[in-house]
C-alpha cells in the first residue's frame, strides 16, 4: 500500500516546462493564510478533531502537534495540555505559532524540521496531532511509524477527502491540456495505517468554510498553483465560472485516530 501512495503521490508533480514559467513557488503556503486559520480555531473550537485529542490528553499532558503551521489543531486546546510540541519546516509558520502560545500562556517546545526526520530529537508526548500533511509525504508508513511511536495514547490525523489541489483539476485541463489525478485519498492513508497494524476509526464532516471567499481569491490561487501569470486573473475567473467551480463546494474533512496502547511509562527520546 506505502508504494502505491508514494506513486500515486509522485504524479501530481508539475512538469518541468510548466514549473519553469512560475513567479512563485506553486505548492507554497502562506502564513498569514495559516493564521487566519487558527485564529477561526481558536474563535470557535469545535470539531471532531479536537474532540479526540481532548478525550485522549490527560490534564497537563503534553500534545505533539507535526506540521504544526500556525497552531490551529493545537492551541485551541491551550486550557488543558501541560506543553505543546510543534514540529514544523517554516520558520515563519512557528512564529506565528509562538506569538499566539506566548498570548496564551501555552508551555512551548519547537522542533525545527521535517517529520520523520527529526524524529529522533523531538520528545514522546501523550497524544499527536498532525492536520492537512499526509498529501506531502511520500514515505507515509514511515511517516506513521514514528507518529505512533512518539504518543503514549493516541494518534488524531485530520485531512481532506481528496488531494487539496484537486479542485484545481478542470483548470490544468482548461489552461494545460492535462489530466490531473484523482487519487490518493483518505482511504489510501486509512489502508496504509491499518496495514501498520492499527485500528483506525474516522469521523467525516464539512469543511468549516468554503476555501475561497470571492472568485478573486479563487483566481490569486490558481493564477500561482497553475504557473499562470498573475495578469491572467481574469482569464481564470471567467473560466472558473463557465466551468460550473464557482461557488467551490466545501470540502470534506476527516479525522482519523487510533490508541496506541504504549502507556504513560514510555520514556521521551532525547530532545
Amino acid at each position: 500500500m506505502d508504494e502505491r501512495w508514494r506513486a500515486d503521490l509522485a504524479l501530481w508533480a508539475i512538469p518541468d516546462e510548466i514549473a519553469a514559467k512560475a513567479r512563485t513557488d506553486p505548492w507554497g503556503h502562506s502564513p498569514a493564510r495559516f493564521a487566519e486559520r487558527t485564529e477561526r480555531a481558536l474563535a470557535e473550537p469545535q470539531g471532531p478533531t479536537l474532540d479526540r485529542v481532548a478525550e485522549a490528553l490527560p490534564p497537563g499532558g503534553v500534545l505533539l502537534d507535526v506540521g504544526a503551521g500556525t497552531g490551529a489543531a493545537g492551541l485551541p486546546l491551550a486550557g488543558r495540555m501541560g506543553e505543546l510540541v510543534a514540529v514544523d519546516t517554516s520558520p515563519g509558520m512557528l512564529a506565528e505559532l509562538e506569538s499566539r502560545a506566548a498570548a496564551l500562556g501555552v508551555p512551548l517546545r519547537i522542533v525545527t524540521g521535517r517529520w520523520p526526520d527529526v524524529a529522533p530529537v523531538t520528545p514522546v508526548a501523550d497524544v499527536a496531532v498532525c492536520a492537512h500533511v499526509v498529501y506531502n509525504v511520500p514515505d507515509l508508513a514511515a511517516f506513521l511509524t514514528e507518529l505512533s511511536g512518539h504518543a503514549r495514547l493516541r494518534v488524531v490525523v485530520e485531512l481532506t477527502e481528496r488531494h487539496p489541489m484537486t479542485w484545481l483539476n478542470p483548470l490544468w485541463a482548461h489552461f494545460h491540456g492535462i489530466v490531473r489525478p484523482d487519487r490518493p485519498t483518505v482511504h489510501d492513508v486509512i489502508a496504509v495505517a491499518e496495514a501498520l497494524g492499527h485500528r483506525v476509526r474516522h469521523e467525516a464532516r464539512l469543511a468549516p468554510l468554503s476555501r475561497f471567499a470571492t472568485p478573486e481569491g479563487l483566481a490569486e490561487s490558481a493564477c500561482r498553483r497553475l504557473c499562470l501569470d498573475p495578469g491572467r486573473a481574469d482569464e481564470v475567473v471567467a473560466a472558473a465560472i463557465r466551468l460550473d467551480m464557482w461557488p467551490l463546494p466545501r470540502e470534506r474533512w476527516f479525522t482519523l485516530w487510533w490508541d496506541t496502547g504504549i502507556g504513560p511509562t514510555s520514556e521521551a527520546l532525547p530532545g
